[in-house]
This record gives structure tokens, C-alpha cells and sequence, in this order.
């Protein structure tokens, strides 16, 4: 049982929308790019991840030698072809229950909150007409360390006023559950029960978070 939780913060990409797709496809662009095999494996990392953080783990993957101006450029390069893909996004795209699975704990008076290191977070819930829903955005463009700190969702927690131990974070990556129990939290995994294995309930697709209602007390 799930008891004394007065928020639940939401990851964003594949636990709210599967905009991680579109992710994947910028990232493995620019890798190809500079003639680097990107796998759908090798992106697991750079879930939950910054963009800068994921620029670097690209240049150590090709052991690229570059500043970090050219850096910067590829990540903004990266971002611009991924607005490009995420610019049709609409409600369609959203996984099954979560607008209900949110409206229920609205009802039963708990705070939502979104704890991505997204930096196109505001703009993903305005075309998916769900950013009225939170009570409060921890997104890229307010936090300076990437998951596993647990900066986004302490923030999200102190934006509310609730203690950090009353809250639940929903992630479908490894490094955001980890980031979730250093910042004092719980957490729910979405994915690949191995590699969330540390997360106290993980289930294989958003839509079955639904479940946690049957669990969750305030």
C-alpha cells in the first residue's frame, strides 16, 4: 500500500507520452551522423538524461574530440530536428488512462506534478491540452543537474509545499527512479522490470498505471 502520498510527479517521455520515439530518432541522427552505431539499447541511457549529458555520452561513445561550442551547436541541432518530429504531437499520442488516471487523483485531492529533464516539456503539454492538469512544471529549462540528482523532483515538491517522503514519482527510466529515492521519494517504474528493478512496482506500459489508484492513500 501506497499510504501518506499528497503528490504524484510524473516523468514525461513514456511515462505521460511516447515523444522518447522521437528522442531516439534525433539522437541516432546525429550520431550517424558522425558515423557512430545508435541502437535502441545504446539510447536506454540517455533516458531521464540532460541534453548536455547526452551530447557527452555521444562523444564518448565516437571518442570525439570537440569544444564546448561545437557541443552545444550539435545538442541545439539535435533538439531543432526533434521539435520537427514532435510538432504534429496531439492527445492521440498520450498512453492509454493517463488523462483519467490524473483526473482520479485530482478528485481525491492529491497534487500532480511533472519532474522532466525535458526542455520542450510546457510546449508537449500544451499540444497534448493537458498542461492545465499539473499544479506545477520541474522541467530542463528550471533544474541544472540531470538525473539521478534529484533536483527536478525536489523542486516539483517544494513548488507544492509537500515533503518530499509524501511524494511518488512514476519513471520509465533507470536513472529517474534512482533520482526519485536520492531526493527521498517513491517510485513506480514503467518499462523493463530488470532494468527498473530498484522501483518498489514496476508495470510493462503507462496505461496500466492506473492500477496504482486501488493503492495510493493520502
Amino acid at each position: 500500500m501506497l499510504e501518506n502520498i499528497k503528490c504524484v510527479i510524473f516523468d514525461l517521455d513514456g511515462v505521460v507520452v511516447d515523444t522518447a520515439k522521437y528522442h531516439y530518432l534525433a539522437w541516432k541522427r546525429l550520431a550517424e551522423g558522425f558515423h557512430i552505431s545508435f541502437t535502441e539499447k545504446e539510447n536506454e541511457n540517455f533516458k531521464g538524461v540532460s541534453r548536455m549529458a547526452c551530447m557527452d555520452i555521444i562523444c564518448e561513445m565516437g571518442n570525439l574530440k570537440i569544444n564546448q561550442d561545437l557541443k552545444i551547436n550539435l545538442a541545439n541541432m539535435k533538439n531543432e530536428w526533434y521539435v520537427e518530429y514532435i510538432n504534429t504531437l496531439d492527445q492521440s499520442e498520450m498512453f492509454d488512462n493517463v488523462k483519467d488516471f490524473i483526473l482520479e487523483l485530482k478528485k481525491r485531492g492529491i497534487k500532480i506534478a511533472l519532474g522532466s529533464a525535458s526542455k520542450n516539456a510546457r510546449f508537449i503539454l500544451e499540444k497534448l491540452e493537458i498542461k492545465d492538469l499539473f499544479d506545477t512544471i520541474s522541467d530542463g529549462t528550471r533544474v541544472k543537474n540531470a538525473k539521478p540528482d534529484p533536483e527536478v523532483f525536489l523542486l516539483a515538491a517544494s513548488d507544492l509545499n509537500v515533503n518530499p517522503e509524501n511524494c511518488l514519482v512514476i519513471e520509465d527510466a533507470k536513472s529517474g527512479v534512482e533520482a526519485a529515492y536520492n531526493g527521498k521519494m517513491r517510485a513506480i517504474g514503467i518499462g523493463d522490470k530488470d532494468h527498473l528493478s530498484q522501483a518498489e512496482i514496476v508495470y510493462s506500459q503507462a496505461s496500466d498505471m492506473i492500477g496504482l489508484l486501488d493503492l495510493i492513500k493520502k
